[in-house]
């Protein structure tokens, strides 16, 4: 079963791409037809289409962009760029049927999160052995979980000054062609911060799937299981039954991520075109660069720690990964990564406490791309920050992007709200948003990595990091032999 899905992601990611592609068109096509568009109805000469132009050159046509669509920097203009950009309505229908493939699919992961943390978190620190294990546990768990954040932030803030993408940067606000208004620009409020993980209501955040809410829940619940011991035992036993039915429910939601990676993929390329990547190639270069040097650090710090294991580990995981990747959804790899690292041989107890708290507090990729998304757009606007400035953002970006949702691009609204801070306004991001969903996916499998070897490193100092062979996961006695038969010939 893993070995199919891992070979039906990496086919579901090519076919989506050239299907994307075929929908989106010829990019020299595209521009051709959009400069003889302008060329011929830009009566002004002013190297754009006022809406008066623009809707002139739609008459006879049916299947048209808007002005409103193609404006959409909502300067008053439809340049070339933006023209050739926008998709029609036939291409844009065309990305929404790729579209329902992975909505569909994250939809049925939404479904599952929730019961699934709550259950499995709380199982665990009913299990963990008393106070002083969680507590000892949990102190591990945050002192690692700051140290790989403050180890993000700052490799991506050495090298994003090191590089310097945004330099002479060739794209510019008239040009960015990218509509800021799907992009929530929020005042960041640290009091709103810290009352919202404390939730008002169970049923209120298992709805909304606010899992550091369900974190805080899962953690009141387990404590208070586990000193009430066998007087609640038959509730420990039904929230542990309540996990065992989530898991097998996941073993059968899992089976369709290789068409949501297709229409993943298939839709952004459709709407956005692989060309996109050229205009800002230093910018995905450097930051993929970033991400790799952030990734041999997290391997090197957990051979320090684990040895050769951890390179097993990383290929334990290759599936999440992938998931993670091509949906750009965290959320979207949690159910197969709670399995992969259980199949590993980290203890349920381990998994199921920090993998959860790791959803919250653990996002390196997505805290590594805070840094370089915000200095790049100071770069690119020549606006200079000052080491103290620097330094300031960086702790700023520790609290606002604890609790960062792990959905599509949930890192540019901890964006959005941080560059007022550093003096510069929120719709200044547009200068990121054409390739925003391309970088997301590289963050969000570097998520996926941190926090897989964070569970395996905290296994390993509480002595709870076994052999899978001798001793057989939980999981495996969950979803069933056949599954597990799978995944061990797959491992070898």
């Amino acid at each position: 079963m893993q070995r199919l899905i891992f070979i039906g992601l990496i086919v579901a990611m090519i076919l989506g791409v050239v299907a994307g592609a075929f929908v989106y068109g010829d990019p020299a096509a595209r521009l051709a037809g959009a400069e003889q568009r302008v060329a011929q109805f830009d009566v002004n000469r002013d190297g754009g289409l006022d809406e008066t132009e623009f809707n002139a050159s739609r008459e006879g046509k049916t299947d048209d962009i808007t002005f409103a669509q193609a404006d959409k920097n909502k300067n008053g203009q439809a340049t070339v760029a933006e023209i050739e950009k926008t998709s029609t309505k036939g291409q844009t229908d065309m990305a929404s049927y790729f579209k329902i493939l992975s909505d569909i699919f994250l939809r049925l992961i939404k479904m599952i999160v929730a019961p699934l943390v709550l259950t499995t978190l709380t199982v665990g620190i009913a299990h963990l052995g008393g106070g002083a294990a969680v507590g000892r546990i949990g102190a591990r768990t945050m002192a690692w979980f700051i140290t790989a954040s403050l180890a993000s932030l700052g490799l991506g803030l050495v090298l994003v000054n090191i590089f310097k993408p945004g330099v002479n940067f060739p794209v510019t606000l008239e040009t960015a062609v990218a509509d800021v208004s799907t992009v929530s620009t929020g005042n960041f409020s640290l009091q709103e911060f810290i009352t919202h993980v404390f939730p008002t209501s169970i049923v209120d955040a298992m709805a909304r799937n606010e899992i550091l809410q369900i974190v805080v829940i899962s953690l009141f619940l387990g404590i208070a299981l586990q000193s009430l011991g066998q007087k609640t035992g038959k509730v420990t036993e039904l929230m542990e039954q309540v996990a065992f039915l989530m898991l097998k429910v996941t073993g059968y939601v899992m089976a369709a991520a290789p068409l949501a990676v297709f229409g993943a993929l298939a839709y952004t390329v459709s709407l956005q075109g692989l060309g996109v990547i050229a205009d800002y190639s230093r910018l995905v270069g450097t930051f993929f660069l970033a991400l790799f040097i952030l990734w041999a650090l997290l391997i090197t710090v957990g051979f320090l720690i684990l040895g050769p294991r951890v390179f097993k580990l990383i290929w334990d995981v290759r599936a999440p990964g992938l998931i993670a990747f091509a949906t750009a959804s965290s959320e979207a790899a949690y159910p197969r990564l709670l399995e992969q690292l259980e199949r590993h041989g980290i203890a349920n107890r381990v998994v199921s406490f920090v993998l959860p708290l790791g959803y919250s507090f653990n996002l390196d990729g997505s805290m590594m791309y805070c840094t370089f998304a915000v200095m790049f757009i100071a770069q690119a606007m020549g606006i200079p920050l000052t080491w103290d400035q620097q330094l300031g953002m960086l702790l700023l970006l520790m609290i606002t992007s604890k609790g960062i949702a792990g959905v599509p691009r949930a890192s540019l609204v901890v964006i959005s709200a941080t560059l007022p801070a550093m003096g510069m306004k929120p719709e200044w991001i547009a200068l990121v948003l054409a390739v925003d969903a391309f970088m997301d996916m590289g963050r969000t499998a570097t998520n996926v990595i941190g926090n897989s070897i964070a569970c395996a490193v905290i296994a390993k100092w509480e002595k709870l990091l076994g052999d899978p062979k001798a001793d057989p996961p939980v999981v495996d006695g969950v979803l069933g032999s056949g599954e597990s038969a799978s995944t061990s010939g797959g491992n070898h």
